[in-house]
């Protein structure tokens, strides 16, 4: 299993960032061709304090040929293209093999 962690930073704006990220980045993403599942959550702390990111999405796959395949695909394509549209604070992606222990 492959795994694609999308930590989006605060932005400006977080009103805009949701409802894009609700009604047409999360469908694209949802969309791409293999992806087992899609989940994303806006950050929170269990103290009250702010958190490092706003928004985490978790993209998993069946391998990493499938990831690649995927975000190559047109769906991947438009996903990625949509981020100049909303994460104007930027983002950090991470990328994994899954081990389970």
């Amino acid at each position: 299993m492959f795994r694609i962690t999308v930590n989006y930073h605060h932005p400006e704006d977080p009103e805009h960032f949701l409802h894009h990220y609700r009604t047409v980045h999360a469908p694209l993403t949802a969309s791409m061709p293999g992806i087992t599942s899609f989940e994303w959550g806006v950050c929170e702390m269990l103290d009250g304090s702010t958190p490092e990111n706003f928004v985490v999405g978790v993209l998993t796959f069946p391998s990493k040929e499938a990831a690649i395949e995927a975000l190559g695909s047109p769906e991947g394509q438009k996903g990625s293209a949509d981020l100049a549209n909303f994460a104007f604070a930027g983002a950090t992606i991470n990328m994994h093999e899954v081990t389970v222990a």
